[in-house]
């Protein structure tokens, strides 16, 4: 499942980190770097979801 998580993080990051920790801090903070830099939003997309399996 972490596979699906790290794909979906790569297209869209929100949609990972809701995936993995639901409407949290994580998911809003990922929202606001995604908007500023698509890179930033990745990165930590993939933090959240290697830290929190």
């Amino acid at each position: 499942m972490d596979v699906i998580r790290i794909i979906l993080a790569i297209l869209l990051p929100p949609v990972g980190v809701f995936l993995q920790v639901g409407f949290g801090m994580h998911f809003w903070l990922n929202i606001l770097l995604t908007i500023l830099g698509y890179i930033p939003g990745i990165i930590h997309a993939i933090w959240v979801i290697l830290k929190y399996d």
